[in-house]
């Protein structure tokens, strides 16, 4: 049997440099894509390095070629002008699901993030969390075009039939306590992303589904059973690390999903 050939864009980037290795597995290639540069693969670890950018149509008809499953993480992951954020972000991830479409790529995971709903209110959630598929009410250029890529990923599956899973990550680094107390809602475990990537890949003919990307925060706002019918289970909780945030300034605009980012200007903040 083949190796299944995993295609990362922005491998170079945060949660692209997490997932590296615990992606990893017997039977899988990774094709890493970044424009900046990755370190050299180890002896026999099973990476393909693609130094390319995600605007660059032959560059990703090229990439695709051969791949099984497309993980998008490429694109500005903080905010930027419109016109970058334009041509990077929106137009970027149109490039890559054109060249996923034309090379036979039939399973594609974009990364979207909680900034598309950003100005929605925390108390909306209720008791069962936000729902993963709540509509988009973005509080940046970035979070813009977070759901234009949730919508781009729409039309690629009703018109194409290809399988697309969009997460609205919450906010994925080793440890939340950069974040403050927002962490403690919004974190993803390196860990429990490498899981929830697993369930995407894995889930058979899952259509077009909107799905949370966050552990089982104790105090997190958002639906889990979204992403946990595509077989997703979070072993990991922010609360852990609650006590080392205890003496932390609650954050501006906490009755917002999006944070101090919707009391902010544009551009002042990085949308972690």
């Amino acid at each position: 049997m083949a190796d299944q050939r995993v295609l990362i864009t922005g491998s170079a980037g945060v949660v692209g440099t997490l997932m590296r290795s615990r992606l990893r597995r017997p039977g899988r290639v990774l094709r890493l894509l970044d424009l900046a540069e990755q370190r050299t693969p180890e002896d026999g670890e099973a990476v393909e390095l693609v130094t390319a950018s995600v605007t660059d149509p032959s560059a990703m008809a090229s990439a695709c070629e051969g791949a099984d499953v497309l993980i998008h993480l490429g694109g500005h992951s903080r905010e930027n002008s419109w016109e970058a954020t334009l041509d990077v972000n929106i137009n970027g991830t149109h490039t890559v699901l054109e060249a996923a479409r034309t090379a036979g790529i039939g399973r594609v995971i974009l990364a979207s993030s909680n900034h598309s709903v950003g100005f929605r209110r925390v108390d909306s959630a209720g008791a069962s969390g936000l729902p993963a598929d709540s509509s988009p009410r973005p509080d940046t250029y970035y979070g813009v075009s977070k759901a234009a890529i949730e919508a781009l990923g729409s039309l690629y599956h009703s018109r194409f039939g290809m399988d697309v899973i969009v997460i609205r990550i919450g906010s994925c680094f080793e440890t939340p306590l950069k974040l403050g107390l927002r962490g403690l809602t919004t974190w993803l475990s390196p860990d429990d992303a490498a899981r929830l990537f697993e369930a995407c890949i894995a889930a058979p003919s899952p259509g077009y589904r909107l799905i949370w990307g966050v552990s089982d925060n104790t105090r997190r706002i958002y639906s889990l059973a979204e992403a946990e019918a595509l077989g997703y289970k979070a072993l990991d909780n922010a609360e852990v690390y609650a006590a080392q945030l205890a003496d932390k300034p609650a954050p501006s605009g906490a009755e917002f999903v999006g944070g101090p980012f919707c009391t902010s200007q544009l551009g002042e903040f990085n949308p972690l």
